[in-house]
């Protein structure tokens, strides 16, 4: 295919431009990469279809509740369970909300301004009237800080608004775990397709919330307000977790005076496609939540990757961190190829000088994040031929 050479093609990521004009993904594409992609999505698709349960389980049923002692128990309180909970046997829906709340301090979307709007306040103000009715500490809350309740819809929100896009995703990591086991996805392209196809299929799926109050339902974010999946939670989401992220607590200092933190949130740089996954397993590092949930899940191919490596179990937080990181450039890939202005392999040179541009933007921001990393040798990390074929003899 003859494309055309634009003088922007001195871009220093060009090599990963030219990747994905060609067909390929920003991860390269070797067997051991497959493996760890699809077997590290297999856990996270577990994991994730239990966060997006307990995000919309908080939102449906524990509307307004200033106090929700039991809201990570799905509704289902016993005695083992809450003993497990307090012995920290669980899933860590804690992270779930941390990126709830990521997502909703970057805003974005139309999700962001809906929330902003007269609309939205007369129909929470009526959700809110009805649930504090009978309850004369909350209304006398209300009465003095008229904006409290408020926000906290606007949170609650956000729980359905991000528990309906962990619903899809977990249903594509999982569907594509099983087209591996069946030898149908071999390739870091085809895992990318599957995920792009996903996407697609659920681009505009309408993204609604409604509450039930003494049987009468109220419409949060009705269907007529037009939020779909892909442009009002998927991208505002890649945008808050993938790339901005949040600061950590004791890698950074929180002092104004010592600027170790933009204030421009814009410049955030602190989402999972540039985290370093060292610090994975220390105090105040969400993603630690994140990895020891995933541990449970680990299909028994990956899992025996990881004991093999030099350190064995020993890191096994740290290996997860570093799958996941090179899964999320896959899906990042997905991103980046839906939401092209042109077809990448289009011929045509005003399509391919857009799309030039448009790709250059995407790399201006990969310029600080661990893709070369991910990309160096794809034995650096988890796998040490060397040493295994020295156990083997």
């Amino acid at each position: 295919m003859k494309t055309t050479n634009f003088k922007t093609k001195t871009h220093p990521l060009t090599a990963y431009i030219d990747r994905l004009k060609s067909g390929d993904a920003l991860l390269v594409d070797t067997p051991e990469n497959v493996l760890e992609v699809v077997g590290i999505l297999k856990s996270y698709g577990v994991v994730l279809d239990a966060y997006q349960k307990n995000l919309t389980y908080i939102a449906d049923n524990q509307f307004l509740e200033l106090f929700p002692f039991f809201k990570y128990f799905d509704g289902d309180i016993n005695l083992p369970k809450l003993l497990r909970h307090w012995w920290h046997d669980r899933i860590n829906f804690e992270y779930a909300e941390y990126c709830m709340k990521t997502m909703m301090w970057h805003g974005g979307g139309g999700l962001d301004k809906y929330l902003d709007t007269p609309e939205f306040q007369e129909r929470a103000r009526k959700a809110i009237d009805a649930k504090i009715k009978s309850i004369l500490p909350i209304r006398l809350i209300d009465r003095l800080f008229p904006e409290f309740l408020l926000e906290q819809v606007r949170q609650q929100a956000y729980y359905s608004g991000l528990g309906q896009f962990w619903n899809v995703m977990a249903e594509i990591f999982l569907t594509m775990s099983d087209l591996y086991d069946q030898g149908k996805i071999t390739t870091i392209p085809e895992v990318v397709d599957h995920i792009l196809k996903g996407l697609v299929a659920a681009a505009n799926k309408p993204i609604t919330y409604a509450v039930t109050i003494d049987k009468q339902v109220y419409e949060i974010i009705p269907k007529s307000v037009g939020l779909t999946f892909l442009m009002d939670t998927a991208v505002p989401y890649v945008e808050a977790v993938f790339f901005r992220g949040t600061p950590f607590p004791g890698t950074v200092s929180y002092n104004a005076q010592a600027y170790q933190i933009s204030p421009d949130q814009s410049r955030f740089e602190y989402g999972a496609l540039y985290a370093d996954p060292l610090p994975i397993g220390g105090a105040g590092i969400p993603p630690t939540l994140l990895m020891q949930d995933m541990r449970h899940f680990l299909p028994d191919y990956l899992h025996n990757v990881y004991k093999k490596t030099k350190r064995k179990e020993d890191d096994l937080r740290v290996q997860i961190c570093i799958s996941f990181q090179k899964s999320m450039f896959c899906v990042t890939t997905a991103a980046i190829l839906g939401l092209a202005p042109y077809p990448l392999d289009t011929t045509d040179p005003t399509e391919q000088k857009a799309n030039q541009k448009y790709l250059e933007g995407w790399m201006d921001r990969f310029l600080t994040s661990r893709l070369m990393v991910a990309n160096s040798d794809p034995n650096a990390c988890l796998y040490n031929r060397n040493s295994e074929m020295s156990e083997s003899k």
